[in-house]
């Protein structure tokens, strides 16, 4: 085991922030869900309660793309879903980038499972697509529901 000190730019709306990762890996160890980047920062400290934010010794930035993945699929999945999952994906010869996709952005259909895939309409039929979705909702936990915010409830009316 290697231990390394890694920077990981992660999308925050717009944005990208920076985010610094001590993590131990095994050779070739891969790209990083974003539940492995949550559950870090949660590890950490990362909290969504005021009172335990003054507390932690996480960066702005850190504390920043914790706050995003509050509102991601990965607040919800957990170790071993995502191990059943990346098992499971095995009989659809996903790509390892591919299923590191699917788990990030959980799609709900499979019009969002589709980008995930390259090449799908090459190498996948739709009645395969939907059973790659049907297993996405059997293992993976669905995303939170975003609450609506005052603007978007705004432009709604």
């Amino acid at each position: 085991m290697i231990e390394t000190e890694e920077y990981l730019l992660i999308r925050c709306g717009l944005r990208f922030t920076q985010v610094r990762l001590l993590r131990s890996l095994k050779a070739n160890a891969g790209a990083l869900t974003n539940f492995e980047v949550y559950d870090f920062l949660h590890k950490k400290g990362a909290s969504v309660d005021p009172a335990q934010r003054v507390m932690t010794k996480l960066r702005e930035s850190e504390l920043k793309v914790f706050d995003h993945l509050v509102h991601t699929a990965a607040s919800n999945q957990t170790r071993e879903s995502i191990i059943e999952f990346t098992e499971k994906s095995k009989e659809f010869n996903l790509a390892k980038s591919e299923v590191v996709n699917i788990i990030n952005i959980r799609p709900t259909d499979p019009v969002e499972a589709a980008p995930c895939i390259e090449d799908y309409l090459e190498r996948m039929d739709d009645e395969l697509l939907e059973e790659l979705q049907t297993m996405i909702n059997t293992v993976l936990p669905p995303r939170p529901e975003r609450q609506m915010s005052e603007e978007d409830e705004m432009d709604a009316s």
